[in-house]
């Protein structure tokens, strides 16, 4: 063998050895990066998920509003992606347990019964306005003695949380938004931090307060942290002392 056919032997050799400990790291990094998505979500490849869905506001029936629908649509990918399957059901069948399987809980209070109940058995600090009068303060979150109102279409906002519970440590995942289009944004915000909401929270509970900004021009994109409520959405307030029996 001469010394020019050598070289070239030793070259395709080196390139096949470059090639190969370049696919194994990306493929070591990929593997890394999705045991840590897997984490985060609560998703083993094969396990299963629930995701419950409110109703159309104003429908009496089992309805689901469009946008609703497109934020179960990014939900199922980020699922799809971890190696999960869901399971789809509406908010009044949904009654089982936290804990053993992940739960993605879409919808207000006023359109979702379960979600009504995680509400009030998990964030006991935060509430959410129900009643249909006056007009301007339905869907008005209090949280921490702040109160945030939102304006249909300018400015709405939308709680994003991870919680834990029950004795299989699964999260359940909230979006609880004052509109339709505040809880796509949520999902939205989510599949885009989840890396980043990993790195601050690790495995721990969060509960977030989003802006959703204009979405009447710019949709569920615009959306901005507003303040991180763990601490007080999770504190039950203060009992208030009884008022003496009259005599």
């Amino acid at each position: 063998m001469n010394e020019d056919l050598r070289n070239v032997v030793l070259g395709v050799l080196a390139t096949g050895v470059s090639a190969s400990l370049g696919w194994l790291t990306r493929t070591y990094l990929w593997r890394r990066r999705l045991r840590r998505k897997q984490a985060f979500f609560g998703l083993l490849s094969g396990s299963e998920c629930l995701l419950v869905m409110n109703r159309k506001a104003g429908s009496d029936g089992a309805a689901v509003h469009n946008v609703d629908v497109s934020a179960l649509l990014e939900l199922s990918a980020l699922i799809k992606d971890c190696g999960a399957r869901a399971h789809i059901v509406q908010h009044d069948p949904a009654r089982q347990g936290l804990g053993d399987r992940t739960e993605f809980c879409i919808g207000g209070p006023y359109s979702n019964r379960r979600m009504a109940a995680h509400l009030s058995s998990l964030l006991p600090g935060l509430t959410m306005n129900v009643e249909p009068e006056p007009a301007a303060d339905r869907g008005m979150f209090t949280v921490d003695g702040e109160v945030y109102r939102g304006v249909h279409g300018v400015t709405e906002y939308v709680v994003l949380a991870r919680l834990t519970g029950g004795e299989g440590g699964r999260p359940v995942f909230l979006f609880c938004g004052q509109s339709a289009i505040t809880n796509q944004a949520a999902t939205r915000y989510l599949a885009r931090h989840h890396e980043k909401l990993a790195r601050t929270h690790g495995a721990g509970p969060f509960v977030l307060l989003l802006k959703v900004v204009n979405s009447q021009a710019y949709g569920p994109d615009v959306v901005e942290l507003v303040s991180d409520v763990t601490r007080a959405a999770r504190t039950s307030p203060p009992a208030t002392a009884a008022e003496p029996a009259a005599t």
